[in-house]
């Protein structure tokens, strides 16, 4: 009824965005008090209040000064959320948090223009020990902005900005000498049979530590996995990871997962393994491992994509860094020959 009395007024951006607790503040707010707030005659106010007058830019400015500050949404915490009922990793999680907590604190980041974010990108360390720090800071940014663009309509000025140029460190990997004297590193059978899949299959530690003998396909030779976002998926393996899961199942009857440990407990193994041994073993390693192998044994990058699971190539590509044009060689055969 109240918003009908604006025709003929044209409202200032803060009067649109308070405008239906304008009328309601009208609506509820006895004339007198409404009077002695705007400085404006009861009169006035009785006209507007039923109709017969428009409301004036001062009754609005008055009302809206006496409103309580609304308090900006937690965009960290909802954004955090959202990506948790996506199926992220808690890992991930605290990635986000960590990277996105920084940035709020140091950029007033609903006001933020294209500049302001590029001068903080660049206070941020391009690599530092192999970590590619700046990107993975370009990254957060950038999908906390396109989440508040398509959530909330706010601006995203991250657009306008490259992706930082991303350093090509050669990171770790093993060979089946090395993989070997792991296995044979360890007494435990379990522990045996987790290398040797970590390695044939190229499994994630989250993925590992969550079989149940149920996704065991032991004649396909694959298990199945509850991938990155919650996707079933497949992984492959190999002999040796058959045998070793062959015998630490017929000494352990699972309840729950296959192993009797999660994925705490995997990583603590592995980090006293590499203690006692010297090699680089986490489960990083094996994963890039997996794909070298491969790689060596002559695979092609899209057939390694898809039995790893990767997103795309270049996650492939990344990861098979240190297979040279000498490995290529192996397999070159002349087109004239």
């Amino acid at each position: 009824m109240y918003l009908a009395s604006l025709v003929g007024f044209e409202p200032t951006t803060r009067c649109l965005e308070g405008m239906d607790d304008v009328s309601e503040m009208l609506q509820k707010m006895p004339v007198a008090q409404i009077s002695a707030l705007s400085k404006l005659s009861k009169s006035f106010i009785s006209q507007v209040k039923s109709g017969k007058r428009p409301v004036s830019q001062k009754l609005v400015d008055s009302i809206l000064s006496a409103l309580p500050e609304k308090k900006e949404p937690d965009f960290l915490r909802l954004f955090l959320q959202s990506r948790q009922a996506m199926g992220v990793s808690q890992k991930t999680l605290l990635f986000y948090h960590e990277r996105l907590s920084k940035f709020l604190k140091n950029v007033i980041y609903l006001k933020a223009t294209t500049a302001v974010i590029q001068r903080y990108l660049n206070t941020i360390p391009a690599n530092a020990n192999g970590l590619a720090t700046r990107h993975a800071s370009y990254r957060t940014i950038k999908t906390f902005y396109r989440w508040l663009n398509a959530g909330y309509g706010l601006n995203n000025p991250i657009e306008g900005i490259k992706a930082p140029i991303l350093g090509k460190p050669m990171m770790p990997t093993l060979n089946e000498i090395q993989v070997k004297k792991l296995i044979d590193s360890v007494d435990c059978t379990r522990d045996k049979a987790i290398i040797a899949l970590f390695v044939e299959s190229g499994l994630r530690l989250s993925e590992l530590a969550n079989i149940k003998p149920d996704d065991i396909n032991g004649q396909g030779r694959c298990i199945k996995v509850l991938g990155k976002g919650r996707k079933v998926a497949f992984a492959p393996f190999g002999d040796l990871a058959d045998r070793y899961l062959i015998a630490w199942l017929a000494e352990y009857k699972p309840n729950g997962n296959i192993w009797g440990i999660y994925a705490d407990g995997i990583a603590t193994m592995l980090k006293r393994l590499e203690a006692k041994t010297g090699i680089t073993c986490n489960p990083h390693t094996f994963r890039r491992t997996f794909a070298v192998l491969l790689r060596k044994a002559g695979i092609d990058t899209m057939t390694i994509k898809e039995l790893g699971r990767w997103e795309s190539l270049e996650m492939v590509q990344r990861y098979t860094r240190s297979f040279s044009f000498q490995d290529s060689m192996k397999f070159y055969r002349s087109p004239l020959s």
